[in-house]
């Protein structure tokens, strides 16, 4: 009898170990007793807590990818882009308005907006749900998650009011998830760490942020918060990103199975085949499809592979993940993204053991007449 619990709530990006373990020492960084003393980074820039090395990295690796401009914006950086994304709220919501700033993302939206806008009960602003639904005409701020989690699909603002402010969340817009397509060149983009490189655990983000005030406000709510972002974790970000960079700028020092970027590409490539092969056994469950374009970056043509699979429940079941969590897969319910009990959000970047189980179990799920 199996006692091994398929779990893939979290999201916790296990997967990448492999690569870095491959590494070896590339990203080893040595941190003498004397770093790190001061709170202050740079003093020169609005967001005196930022490390240059780290702003440094995160432009190379913008401009080597392509996925967003970076000329004439601002960098933010936050402890993880949950921090960001609090502090965005608080620099875009009028301190004197008579009713809190309206926050909306379409559903399914990622499951954390809701807990994270509620939180602290704030007089600032206030949780309105789905945005496809939302027809006041308040201000408001729409949350835009391109490729979206959890269904991964691309997308756009769809709310038409005038008032509104745009929040986009590009933590999926690398190129091992989507074809990059286009440079982003949102007010404000969020990034993450920890689903660009795996290292969920630094907690490091950043945020290109266009307006200059904008971001300024941005800075005081993390000084306020957390009086800055640590420096020993950014400094070992840059370390990575630099890396990461190098493996395509200095060829000739690294073997081609190092290119970051097209190695985690070629593994999720190969997930998603599992996951539609043994989701193709039968007729209980289904998943989303994605239009196929090219990659500016990569050169190749392929449809977005995302982190996250949204898999719907057919036939006669009712509560998906209740009905998967009877077989020993642990997954989140629809009913936590402003979505129905028919669908389950499924984590694909866990270890390779875990994955494997829980595609093994998946299959035997799916080729059963009734389940």
């Amino acid at each position: 009898m199996l006692f091994f619990v398929a779990d893939n709530i979290s999201g916790d990006p296990t997967m990448y170990e492999v690569y870095w373990k491959q590494m070896g020492d590339k990203t080893t960084l040595v941190l003498s007793g004397w770093q790190s003393i001061s709170y202050f980074s740079d003093t020169k820039n609005h967001c005196w807590f930022l490390e240059p090395g780290f702003a440094n990295a995160v432009t190379r690796l913008h401009n080597l990818v392509g996925n967003a401009q970076t000329r004439n914006y601002h960098i933010v950086v936050g402890t993880g882009s949950t921090q960001l994304f609090q502090a965005a709220l608080y620099a875009l919501s009028p301190s004197n308005a008579p009713e809190p700033m309206s926050i909306v993302s379409a559903a399914p939206f990622y499951s954390s907006y809701p807990l994270i806008v509620d939180c602290l009960k704030s007089g600032l602003y206030k949780w309105r749900g789905d945005a496809s639904k939302f027809n006041k005409d308040d201000p408001y701020i729409e949350l835009v998650t391109s490729p979206n989690n959890p269904d991964g699909s691309i997308r756009q603002a769809i709310v038409n009011g005038s008032g509104g402010i745009l929040v986009h969340d590009l933590a999926y817009y690398w190129p091992q998830y989507t074809p990059i397509s286009f440079q982003a060149d949102n007010d404000i983009m969020l990034f993450t760490v920890s689903k660009c490189t795996g290292h969920a655990g630094i907690r490091i983000g950043w945020a290109l942020v266009k307006d200059k005030e904008v971001a300024k406000k941005m800075t005081k709510f993390i000084e306020i918060s957390s009086i800055g972002v640590s420096k020993d974790s950014q400094l070992r970000a840059a370390k990575i990103l630099d890396v990461i960079a190098d493996t395509y700028e200095h060829t000739e020092k690294f073997d081609k199975s190092t290119l970051f970027f097209h190695y985690v590409y070629n593994e999720m490539a190969k997930r998603w085949r599992q996951l539609r092969s043994a989701v193709s056994k039968g007729q209980t469950f289904s998943l989303p499809d994605f239009p196929v374009e090219k990659c500016n970056f990569s050169g190749q043509r392929f449809g977005t592979q995302p982190a996250f699979a949204w898999l719907k429940c057919e036939k006669s079941i009712d509560d998906c993940e209740k009905f998967l969590k009877k077989h020993k897969i642990f997954t989140r319910s629809g009913t936590h993204f402003g979505s129905s009990e028919n669908y389950v959000r499924i984590s694909l970047i866990s270890h390779k053991e875990e994955y494997d189980e829980f595609i093994r179990r998946l299959y035997l799920l799916s080729s059963m007449d009734n389940p």
